[in-house]
């Protein structure tokens, strides 16, 4: 017989009680986030290029194109600088802003 695979809907996503701290709920947020930037920014690059290649001499279509390339860069370029910047912090200061330890 054919399995189910569980559907978005069905899997359990924890609730915000769950989390002790408001800190723990952040960082799980601030973690997420940078998989989806660098997921978004993926998408925005393989359909700025595709636009690219199909532009077919047409200016407008290719500067559209071009323009999303761009964008999907430097937005990559700014999530990686975050990340950095907070590892930064985290050298400097001896806090552990990623993984932090409540008590």
């Amino acid at each position: 017989m054919t399995e189910s695979v569980p559907l978005l809907a069905q899997v359990d996503i924890k609730s915000a009680a769950t989390f002790p701290t408001v800190g723990s709920l952040v960082t799980v947020v601030v973690k997420n986030a940078f998989v989806a930037g660098g997921v978004i920014t993926f998408v925005i690059l393989v359909f700025g290029g595709m636009g690219v290649i199909m532009a077919g001499g047409d200016t407008k279509k290719l500067e559209k194109s071009r323009a999303a390339v761009v964008g999907a860069v430097t937005g990559l370029l700014l999530i990686a600088g975050s990340l950095w910047a907070i590892q930064l912090i985290q050298k400097l200061t001896g806090l552990n802003l990623l993984n932090p330890v409540f008590r």
